[in-house]
């Protein structure tokens, strides 16, 4: 598939409605997506299907927390810069790239890198939702490194890493994007097409611009948008669409920690002035809470969307006085399995109970 405009804009609405609330604000990244499809004339989505078993794949993103995406303007040259500094070190010829997560603006920055470099992009993901941490793609879950590296800062300046273990790479790489202003683009994970097939969340792509699509010509009240969206997912891996609530916000507290957005959200109920939720975040939307009672959390999808237009909300856009409605998502297979879940699951983020699908929660 060619990648025009519209599909452009689809991806940039539907990769935000399954991000959970991460992988950026995806507005400047889709800037900087149209701006490359015109200047190179062309960036091609295709099937991992396509390419020989030992074709070379990177993936390619940004790295920090979200909230500086809004002042640290990401550019069109970064991610060629990037790729360009990884062929050069390796000795590597790049033949396609893919996406870290397919959330906000991290599922328009390959576009950007592929345009430029003149490969295309493979239709799938290391997540098939955003996650804050490398360990917690699929990619280093099936074993493959993230190093060798590179990571290039606002200033086009680049650094290496190599020959460290997947957890201090995620430390490594998160220093340096805290020192060079909040937010880097890296190229990252190595890997043959043989190598990817194994781990690859596949389709997620064209899931999201078909997503985009019904969030664009459906626009409007959201639980509307859900009846919609239903059979877009139908035929995917991922669970039943499920609204756990609806009302207003009356708090959000975050703060830069670490290289991370951290905090939490409240709101209450539209009919029920008594009942409340709780949200809490670490760049993407982690749990729901009403009271003690547990409504879903990570690594199941968590949705924020807007009441009135159902366009989905990132965590740095979250705001008092919104109307939200919260839509759960069962994860795919590949994050239910002791592997995964043993780093994605919620007591790798501080919780203190295990993982429990949404649809025993909430049936």
């Amino acid at each position: 598939m060619k990648l025009q405009e519209q599909h452009i804009q689809d991806l940039a609405s539907g990769a935000s409605f399954l991000a959970t609330g991460g992988g950026g604000d995806p507005y400047l990244s889709l800037l900087c997506a149209q701006q490359s499809i015109k200047q190179y004339e062309t960036a091609d989505l295709i099937s991992i299907d396509s390419l020989a078993d030992d074709a070379v794949i990177v993936a390619v993103g940004s790295v920090g927390a979200p909230t500086t995406s809004l002042e640290l303007l990401p550019s069109v040259d970064e991610p060629l810069i990037a790729i360009r500094a990884f062929e050069r070190h390796t000795g590597l010829s790049i033949d396609a790239v893919v996406s870290f997560e397919i959330g906000g603006g991290n599922s328009l920055i390959p576009i950007v890198a592929a345009a430029a470099a003149g490969v295309p992009v493979i239709d799938g993901d290391g997540m098939g939702r955003a996650l804050p941490e490398v360990q917690m793609m699929t990619y280093s879950i099936a074993g493959i490194s993230p190093t060798p590296s590179i990571a290039v800062d606002y200033a086009g300046n680049s650094v290496v890493f190599e020959n460290i273990s997947v957890l201090e790479y995620e430390e490594q790489i998160r220093d340096f994007s805290m020192a060079r202003g909040g937010i880097v683009t890296t190229v990252e994970f190595a890997m043959t097409v043989r190598e990817l097939r194994q781990c690859i969340v596949a389709d997620t792509v064209s899931l999201a611009i078909a997503i985009g699509e019904v969030l664009r010509l459906a626009r409007g009240n959201a639980l509307h948008l859900i009846q919609k969206l239903a059979p877009v997912f139908e035929p995917t891996s991922y669970g039943q669409l499920t609204v756990l609530f609806s009302g207003m916000v009356t708090d959000v507290a975050t703060s830069v920690i670490g290289g991370y957005d951290i905090g939490y959200a409240l709101l209450r109920a539209d009919n029920n002035a008594e009942k409340q939720v709780r949200v809490d975040i670490k760049n993407e939307y982690l749990t729901v809470w009403e009271g003690d009672k547990l409504l879903t959390s990570v690594p199941d999808l968590i949705t924020l969307l807007d009441t009135e237009t159902g366009q989905p909300i990132n965590s740095e856009r979250l705001s008092f006085g919104q109307r939200v409605t919260i839509v759960g998502i069962g994860c795919p297979p590949h994050f239910r399995t002791p592997a995964a879940l043993a780093v994605v699951g919620p007591k790798c983020f501080g919780f203190d109970f295990d993982f429990t699908p949404i649809e025993k929660l909430v049936y």
